[in-house]
């Protein structure tokens, strides 16, 4: 059904390049070229005294280059400038969080609120600049020992790659070649591989830890009509904690389970019907996947959270309007889902739902943010 859909949307969405969300700066800008402390955001309850308090949200605002700290029960009580569009972020157990921005990866105290550092991208992509096709960091990981940083760099045009950062020395050790536009970038259990989803040209890189060899698994379950137009690409991934198997969801319509060692995919129906990005899964397996909404308004359902277990079944959750990705509580009760999205019809705040009765809140939340962690 969507494969001859996205054929009938190609001339609409080739003038917009790829259906969905310029980079490295002057590589000697350091972390004193822009401010490093904290700042109260309009809509800002009070901050905390002392360290930031545990279960604290953490955002990535795309449209103000900043991270926003938000009480999850009152709002946004701080932000922290990290440099140009920040994307995605991470945190590690020693309460630093790792943020890809289109300059370089900023570091950030989440226990003070302050931005230690910002590390310069060895990949050239052209002027800094904002929105959806700009250049610099995307997808990006920890791995489990905390000792790197991975963040998938986008080049605008061509190819990207997988940058590798001490933790220690905050310096830029190694990179590999991936693909188009790396979206997401996950780690596997036990550290050896690497996963960068790369959304234009419908695959998965894998990259060994050690050698950083690589091998691409093409995912592409609608096939690839359209090529740079089309809306049926990879964005996120999963990694299953029972398998270390690959989740990647498609429309609502599909789950791609893909084995990273072998490249053998299995497909799953969805029941969500609607266009998916943002995706994570919890310890018991439990897959939350964010719907942002219809490629084809009559045919296709709007914007919702999708929670598969682990049984297959599904509970489909009503949103309104777009969103992007989504992080779980440590509890496992509430979920708390981004409003920012890549494409027009973004809002600044977050969607809590509650995942016993599926209720649904808004909550006010930076500026387009996308990237979420639970502090």
């Amino acid at each position: 059904m969507k494969r001859t859909r996205a054929l009938v949307t190609l001339a609409a969405s080739t003038a917009l390049l790829a259906g969905c969300a310029q980079a490295a700066g002057d590589p000697a800008r350091s972390a004193e070229s822009r401010p490093v402390t904290a700042s109260a955001p309009a809509t800002a309850v009070p901050a905390p005294t002392g360290s930031t308090p545990e279960g604290t949200l953490l955002v990535a605002d795309f449209g103000s280059d900043t991270v926003t700290f938000v009480d999850p029960a009152r709002g946004p009580f701080a932000s922290v400038e990290v440099g140009t569009a920040p994307y995605g972020l991470v945190v590690g157990a020693d309460g630093r969080a790792w943020v890809a921005t289109a300059e370089g990866v900023a570091v950030v105290d989440t226990k003070t609120r302050t931005r230690l550092a910002l590390v310069p991208y060895r990949t050239r992509t052209g002027p800094v600049t904002t929105g959806e096709y700009r250049g610099g960091g995307m997808g990006i990981a920890l791995s489990p020992e905390g000792r790197r940083v991975y963040v998938g760099v986008n080049v605008p045009g061509g190819n990207g790659t997988l940058e590798v950062i001490d933790t220690a020395t905050l310096r830029v050790t190694d990179r590999a070649s991936v693909g188009r536009r790396p979206f997401d970038v996950d780690v596997s259990r036990d550290g050896s591989e690497v996963y960068a989803t790369n959304h234009d040209s419908f695959d998965v890189t894998v990259v060994r830890a050690d050698s950083l060899r690589t091998r691409r698994i093409e995912v592409a379950p609608y096939a690839t009509e359209g090529g740079l137009g089309s809306w049926l690409k990879p964005h996120y991934t999963a990694v299953s904690p029972a398998d270390g198997r690959l989740l990647l969801p498609f429309e609502g319509e599909r789950l791609v389970v893909v084995d990273p060692r072998t490249g053998r995919q299995e497909i799953r129906p969805m029941t969500a019907d609607t266009h998916q990005h943002g995706v994570t899964v919890t310890p018991d397996g439990t897959l939350l996947t964010v719907g942002t909404g219809p490629i084809d308004p009559d045919t296709d359902r709007g914007p919702s959270l999708t929670v598969r277990r682990p049984d297959g079944s599904e509970r489909v959750i009503p949103l309104d309007g777009p969103h992007e990705d989504v992080a779980v509580s440590a509890d496992g009760r509430t979920a708390y889902v981004t409003g920012g999205f890549t494409r027009d019809g973004f809002w600044d705040g977050l969607t809590v739902v509650d995942l016993a009765d599926g209720s649904t809140h808004r909550l006010p939340a930076g500026s387009r943010p996308l990237g979420i962690a639970v502090l």
